[in-house]
């Protein structure tokens, strides 16, 4: 992935990381989590079979190139498949990211709990990641609008095709907090910070690592802090900042996932 695409390569991190998370709310075994982890890695394994002028087309596909787009799902199982150590569990996830819970999704349509826990799982936060990212042809949305496009898509009281399993969406709301997971925050110290982990004891006090002096304009060796701990009590969240603003990508500041 690093060869072929590196946004595949940087999308498939964030989405194991995402997926993890939300595993580990929901208070899934480790088991789980570790194969969670392991799909999120795996699941666009088949977009390197894509044609580049395709994959990375600046511009809305035609309806030709959206179907070998979709096409990504099938080459990837037929990858796994023929891969020695990939369970059956990473498999089938790989194949559900595009399912949607109304049946309209691919390449199966797949509805409802016909799709595991987990592909619903990484059905989420594949588009949550998709719509963040900032790409040649669009800027991504910031976190608190996407959460709520999410919402949207998955609240059935308004949407009678909802796209998500509407309580998991809940669930990952939830997970990610009012300052989401791999968002970039200030504190009061003048520092910058990305969100690891939120915390049981408030959605204001989430898990940091410090990474970046705002007075000196200059990287520091990270540090990481819960904010939730009474030593840090004056080093408050002050607000949300944008990664280009500081020329930084926090996602380069989080841990990544070994398979």
């Amino acid at each position: 992935m690093e060869a072929k695409d590196t946004y595949t390569r940087g999308h498939s991190e964030r989405v194991s990381h995402f997926a993890a998370n939300l595993a580990k709310f929901l208070r899934l075994s480790d088991k789980e989590i570790v194969l969670v982890r392991r799909a999120g890695m795996l699941h666009d394994i088949g977009k390197m079979r894509v044609p580049d002028h395709i994959l990375n087309k600046p511009g809305k596909l035609t309806d030709a190139e959206f179907t070998i787009m979709k096409n990504h799902v099938n080459l990837g199982l037929e990858v796994l498949a023929k891969t020695p150590g990939i369970s059956d569990t990473v498999i089938q996830v790989a194949g559900e990211h595009h399912e949607k819970y109304c049946g309209t999704g691919y390449p199966l349509r797949k509805k409802g709990t016909e799709i595991s826990l987990l592909g619903r799982m990484a059905a989420i936060v594949d588009v949550y990641d998709a719509i963040t990212s900032n790409r040649v042809y669009h800027k991504g949305m910031e976190p608190p609008l996407a959460l709520k496009k999410i919402y949207e898509w998955s609240d059935r009281s308004t949407n009678a095709e909802p796209h998500m399993d509407e309580e998991l969406v809940q669930h990952f709301i939830h997970a990610l907090g009012i300052y989401p997971v791999g968002s970039l925050v200030q504190l009061e110290s003048q520092r910058l910070a990305v969100v690891l982990e939120q915390s049981h004891e408030g959605l204001l006090t989430p898990k940091v690592r410090v990474m970046y002096d705002c007075q000196r304009r200059r990287k520091m060796d990270p540090v990481d802090v819960d904010l939730a701990l009474p030593e840090h009590a004056g080093d408050a969240i002050i607000g949300n900042e944008d990664p280009d603003d500081w020329k930084v990508n926090p996602f380069d500041y989080m841990d990544i996932p070994t398979l």
